[in-house]
C-alpha cells in the first residue's frame, strides 16, 4: 500500500496528540506534533523576552530557532529546541497560556508551516494540530477533526498535567481551554476550523484504543483506495 498522509485537526485535550501518536507507531509512520512546535517557540520567547509586537525582535528570534522531533527508547517521538529536550516543559500550564496569542503571528505561522510541509514532503507521515487539513496539507488524503465535551477535555488536561506533577485547578483549565479555542478559532492566520472533506470523530464517550482504531481503519481504506 501506498504512504499517505494523515491530518489530525482539533480543539486541545480531544485527543489529538495521544491518537496521532498511536496511529503513526501502529503504521510505522513518522509522527510530527505541529502543536509543540508552537509551544516551544513559545518557550524560546518567554526564555529571552521577546517582546509579541515587535517585528524584528520576532523575526531574529524564529532565525535562531530550530526544532526537530527525536524517537526516544519507547517508540514516542519527543520535542527538542535547539538541541535540547524541552518535551516536559513545553507541556506546562506558562506555555498553554501563552502559545495560543504566539501562534497568532503572522511571521510565526509563516516559519512554522514551512518547516511542517518540509518535514511532510515524502508522505508517510501523521500530524496533528489545528490547521493541518485546511492550511498545511490541505490535499492529505485522510483528515480527522477532533472534538470533545469541554469538561472531559478539562479532566483530560488535568490528569494531563497531574501526571507531569503539576497540580492545576480544573476551573483554571476550562478558563484556559475556552480562551485558546476563541483565539484559535477567530485568529486571521490560519484559524481553527473544519476541512471541509475532513471526518469528524467526538472522542467524549470513546476510549484512547477507540480513537486510534476510528483512525487506522479510515486510514487502511484511503491506502487501499489509492
Amino acid at each position: 500500500m501506498k504512504k499517505i498522509t494523515i491530518a489530525i485537526d482539533g480543539f486541545s485535550a480531544c485527543g489529538k496528540s495521544t491518537t496521532a501518536k498511536e496511529v503513526a507507531r501502529e503504521l510505522n509512520y513518522r509522527y510530527i506534533d505541529s502543536g509543540a512546535m508552537y509551544r516551544a517557540v513559545t518557550l524560546y520567547f518567554l526564555e529571552h523576552h521577546i517582546a509579541l509586537t515587535n517585528p524584528r525582535e520576532v523575526s531574529t528570534a524564529l532565525d535562531a530557532i530550530h526544532i526537530n522531533f527525536v524517537v526516544n527508547s519507547k517508540g514516542f517521538s519527543e520535542t527538542f529546541l535547539n538541541g535540547v529536550n524541552v518535551e516536559k516543559e513545553i507541556r506546562k500550564m506558562r506555555i498553554s497560556e501563552q502559545v495560543s496569542a504566539v501562534s497568532t503571528i503572522k511571521a510565526v505561522r509563516e516559519a512554522m508551516v514551512s518547516q511542517q510541509r518540509k518535514l511532510g514532503k515524502d508522505k508517510g507521515i501523521v500530524m496533528d494540530g489545528r490547521d493541518i487539513g485546511t492550511v498545511v496539507f490541505p490535499g492529505a488524503e485522510l483528515k480527522v477533526f477532533l472534538t470533545a465535551d469541554m469538561q472531559v477535555r478539562a479532566y483530560r488536561r488535568q490528569l494531563e498535567l497531574l501526571n507531569r506533577g503539576d497540580l492545576v485547578d480544573i476551573e483554571d483549565i476550562i478558563e484556559n481551554l475556552t480562551q485558546r479555542d476563541r483565539i484559535d478559532s477567530t485568529r486571521v492566520e490560519s484559524p481553527l476550523k473544519k476541512a471541509e472533506d475532513a471526518i469528524t470523530i467526538d472522542t467524549t464517550n470513546i476510549t484512547a484504543d477507540e480513537q486510534v482504531d476510528k483512525v487506522i481503519r479510515l486510514a487502511i481504506s484511503r491506502m487501499i483506495s489509492r
